[in-house]
């Protein structure tokens, strides 16, 4: 294991796309390139599995210096109204595309800090939207929260409105850790929350931890980890911490040498899991744990496990809009993202045009790996028996492959793949294999966090 570690332990993607965002051409799609893109998709899907929309609610009112996502740290809630507005001017610059209602499959409010908004804005962001759209029977509405701002109002407020799912964002309940992320929140808030989420009626409660953290040791995890097992969510996302220090500055306030690196980052996961899994949890995909009666189970179980910039879903939709500062949009054929800048985004929406800085229009080659990448992700398998499944660039993915066969982390035949259990810490690694935009350019900088 020593070993293996040591040799796949490079900076790899996260595989939530592929084309991944480095390698999307470097050509914008012209507005009404994307207008005629999400059109095209929206007509295919929209009566038969609807759409997904994930908003994007940036604000925080403190940093978390491991955090790697784009937001805006203030204590200035003037800003939420403005916010909302501009967001109901982006989505209804998609209505206009739509020749009939859509169908509304998903919704996930992500962050930022979504519950740094009032209950009465919150309300007034989703009452718009569902508005003008028909919501499915079987829609998942879900949203990130933060345990010290989530009030029982927030609560009420978004489950009548449909929400069932919360995500609490925990990452570690060591003090230590706590205070070196700058991310405290006591296990009592964390008790408190998940209970009066229950009594509301909340049916999936999702933990996210982090491992990998600053002064993270084996005896601080495991703490944390028999803590969230007394709690007992029905989901934990497990992920690895990403340091990505050019990215993002504040993950400089510790280095390198606070970090649990190779084979003793790794032992956390193990032991993690091992725990997990004796509490009765089942691991899904990669870094995602469920209890058995989980709907995320079921899925993974029935082979209808969906990846998409969200993480793992139990809903299959090509059309996912992101709306608000830095979402990403994909219509299966190609993908934009939203300007970063709450400024920049603000004046495209003046200006009524759809507020995307960069994307990407998928070639047919993208699309056939694309397939694959998201078959190995979600069902740690796949095959390409037909002509339309196959391109040159898997070929040449084959042979590389080889070397990750004789390591004994996945099985390989003519037409097939699959992943062995012992290959499961190793999917970014595996996925490396099929991407051919990272081969065909190698990256002169770091662009990635590292796969282990």
């Amino acid at each position: 294991m020593k070993n293996l570690i040591e040799k796949y332990n490079v900076p790899a993607p996260r595989y939530t796309s592929y084309p991944t965002v480095p390698y999307w051409d470097s050509v914008i799609p012209e507005q009404e390139q994307w207008k005629q893109l999400v059109k095209n998709t929206f007509l295919k899907t929209n009566d038969s599995e609807g759409i997904s929309v994930y908003i994007h609610l940036p604000f925080c009112e403190s940093l978390c210096t491991y955090c790697g996502c784009n937001t805006r740290i203030t204590v200035n809630h003037n800003v939420e109204t403005p916010y909302i507005m501009a967001v109901l001017k982006e989505w209804s610059l998609y209505i206009k595309l739509f020749e009939t209602i859509p169908r509304i499959k998903e919704i996930h409010l992500g962050g930022g800090t979504p519950t740094f908004f009032k209950p009465e804005n919150l309300a007034l962001l989703i009452e718009s939207i569902l508005s003008t759209a028909i919501l499915c029977d079987d829609a998942e509405l879900s949203f990130e929260a933060h345990p010290n701002n989530t009030s029982v109002e927030h609560l009420q407020t978004l489950y009548n409105l449909g929400f069932r799912r919360i995500s609490l964002g925990i990452q570690d309940f060591d003090s230590k850790v706590q205070h070196i992320i700058n991310r405290i929140q006591s296990y009592d808030e964390v008790k408190n929350t998940t209970e009066q989420a229950r009594r509301i009626g909340y049916t999936s409660i999702n933990y996210d931890l982090i491992y990998g953290l600053p002064l993270q040791t084996q005896e601080s995890m495991k703490q944390t980890i028999e803590k969230v097992i007394q709690l007992h969510p029905d989901r934990i996302a497990f992920y690895s911490y990403a340091h990505v220090p050019w990215i993002k500055p504040g993950q400089r306030k510790f280095t390198e040498a606070d970090l649990p690196e190779g084979e003793t980052k790794r032992s956390l996961y193990e032991n993690g899991r091992m725990a997990f899994e004796k509490a009765g949890y089942v691991e899904i995909g990669m870094d995602h744990f469920a209890l058995p009666q989980d709907p995320l189970h079921t899925a993974e179980k029935n082979k209808t496990l969906h990846r998409n910039f969200m993480g793992y879903t139990t809903s299959h939709t090509e059309l996912l809009i992101g709306l608000g500062v830095s979402s990403i949009s994909d219509a299966w054929n190609g993908f934009v993202q939203n300007e970063k800048k709450v400024e920049d985004y603000y004046k495209k929406i003046e200006q009524g045009i759809f507020p995307f800085f960069k994307g990407h229009v998928l070639s047919s080659e993208d699309l056939i790996l694309r397939k694959h990448i998201l078959n190995i992700m979600c069902r740690q398998e796949t095959s390409w028996e037909k002509p339309e499944e196959q391109c040159e660039t898997l070929y040449a993915a084959i042979e590389r492959l080889k070397e990750i066969e004789s390591d004994g982390l996945i099985n390989l035949s003519q037409h097939r793949l699959s992943v062995k259990s012992e290959g499961k810490p190793y999917l970014r690694n595996i996925c490396m294999a099929m991407d051919a935009r990272l081969w065909s350019k190698q990256p002169e900088t770091q662009l990635f966090s590292k796969a282990v």
